[in-house]
């Protein structure tokens, strides 16, 4: 599960309260800023719709499939299962901070979007006493998180979240 330790989706959250970004602050006076515009946006929606999801272990009634797609839909899909069999969710909210890595045009434009997840507020709890679950004291709480994105149209689509190993 993503709290417990780094995974393909690192994406626990809270159903109150969405993830904090932090955005460059720049107008996307051209393409290249527009598109990169674009894909933080897309991203940043992704992560609102995972912290929803993971802050009642379902992703019914959220905006999860708008900006999420294959693989990682699939590994949300997945803790958000192990999640209910445990009779967890998550409080608070994780904050990152993305950044446009690469922005690249073809016959499917795709994007790598690198952030780092700070988990430190973000907590994974039992849903029927609120008290919160004891994880490994080895999980990185601050962590590298990269993404994959494509551009559908005009909508980038988070097409793969891999967290790394790797403390930020």
């Amino acid at each position: 599960m993503a709290l417990a330790g780094c995974n393909a989706s690192n994406s626990p959250a809270s159903s109150k309260s969405s993830p904090t970004h932090t955005a460059v602050s720049r107008s996307p006076s051209s393409t290249a800023d527009a598109a990169e515009a674009a894909v933080i946006a897309a991203y940043t929606s992704s992560w609102d719709a995972q912290t929803k999801a993971y802050g009642k272990a379902s992703s019914a009634g959220t905006d999860l499939q708008r900006n999420t797609t294959f693989k990682a839909l699939a590994d949300v899909e997945s803790d958000l299962v192990a999640m209910r069999r445990a009779g967890q969710v998550t409080t608070g909210r994780p904050v990152t901070r993305p950044r446009v890595v690469t922005v690249t045009r073809g016959r499917v434009p795709t994007a790598t979007v690198v952030d780092c997840v700070d988990t430190t507020n973000w907590t994974l709890v039992d849903k029927a006493s609120r008290r919160k679950v004891p994880l490994p004291t080895t999980r990185l709480i601050k962590y590298v998180s990269t993404a994959t994105l494509e551009q559908w149209g005009t909508i980038w689509m988070v097409t793969k979240l891999t967290a790394q190993e790797q403390s930020c």
